[in-house]
């Protein structure tokens, strides 16, 4: 497991722990462990240039030149929040203990950047019409942006989050991503397909899936390119007790002449080439568990529906500006611009 390259047992002499040290670059911090693995202290090149100039040498104990109260993270005890101020307060690791607060993972910010406590369902079963002839014999999820499918930068995305349990509901050549994918644990996470039998819309699938580890569900379409912070999706989702959070595309409309606001024939007033902002719907929703079951079984139902079912049964709804980059590719146009784009932004 890539995370026991940071152990080092209490033990070890200072020899040792600069070798490894020095095999990290620049992940060079170390988690000093008793014998039944449980945590001890942190140990940096720091620690130990600290304590040599303390007056410690290499015949000293590593204990001694350890930082004993190291920040850790609890496993299903955490805070979502917490990342943020690690962030601010410029951590780069952070073990995650378990209940015998043995190290269990790493959280590593330059390789992952939260851990967030959803599942995750991609939506992937539609034909890709209109991008035909391309999806004839493969399904639009896998078709390339750059060097890798649309449907696996978004699985990237996600891992870059610490989704770990993801869904992929398939349907049109449904195989191809099964046999691309597999398990998912060459991606580091567990990948499980939802069959449609018939298609079910944009969010019917999620009626299919039997069991939802997590309080909030993900759910997006597998044919956005997009590099939404997932984090601050989720926090905002917190922040305002939502049942269901849409993320929203902002989209101008300008008007190329003065717009007059009338009453009974009189101009009150004017505004000069005005430009309005409206939100669209970015294909991005955070929803709790609570609203699964208002999902009908096998019966097409699209996002919008339960939109408007939590809106009547008088349920929180909220949007979430999605201010960063975002494409639907739906059409030939947007193929092109995708491949385009791949080359100038960050995913």
């Amino acid at each position: 497991m890539e995370f026991r390259k940071h152990l080092i047992g209490k033990e070890e002499n200072v020899r040792a722990a600069l070798t490894k040290l020095n095999s990290l670059g620049s992940d060079a911090i170390l988690f000093v462990i008793d014998d039944r693995e449980k945590l001890v202290g942190s140990l940096t090149d720091g620690d130990i240039r600290r304590g040599f100039i303390k007056g410690l040498d290499f015949n000293n104990l590593l204990t001694e030149f350890i930082q004993p109260n190291p920040v850790y993270i609890e496993r299903d005890k955490y805070s979502v929040k917490d990342f943020h101020e690690y962030k601010v307060r410029n951590y780069k690791i952070i073990p995650i203990l378990n209940d015998d607060h043995q190290i269990i993972d790493i959280l590593n910010f330059r390789l992952q950047r939260s851990l967030l406590p959803v599942d995750a369902l991609i939506m992937a079963g539609g034909e890709g019409r209109r991008l035909r002839p391309f999806t004839e014999k493969t399904p639009k999820p896998l078709l390339k942006v750059g060097d890798k499918p649309i449907i696996e930068h978004n699985i990237e995305r996600l891992r870059l989050y610490g989704v770990r349990n993801v869904y992929i509901s398939v349907k049109y050549l449904g195989q191809q991503l099964v046999d691309y994918f597999g398990d998912g644990s060459a991606y580091g996470i567990n990948i499980r397909y939802i069959w449609e039998d018939e298609p079910l819309g944009t969010i019917g699938a999620v009626s299919l899936i039997d069991e939802l580890p997590h309080a909030t569900l993900l759910v997006m379409n597998s044919d956005l390119l997009t590099n939404i912070d997932f984090e601050d999706f989720y926090l905002t989702h917190l922040e305002k007790g939502s049942d269901m959070t849409v993320a929203a595309v902002p989209y101008q409309v300008k008007v190329p002449y003065a717009v007059l606001e009338t009453q009974d024939h009189e101009v009150l007033s004017f505004i000069e080439k005005p430009t309005y902002t409206y939100y669209s719907n970015g294909g991005i929703y955070l929803i709790e568990k609570g609203l699964v079951s208002w999902i009908p079984k096998n019966k097409h139902y699209n996002a919008t529906d339960l939109m408007q079912e939590v809106i009547g049964k008088k349920k929180r709804l909220t949007n979430y500006p999605l201010l960063g980059y975002w494409l639907d590719i739906g059409r030939h146009e947007d193929f092109e611009k995708a491949q385009a784009d791949i080359k100038h932004i960050n995913l």
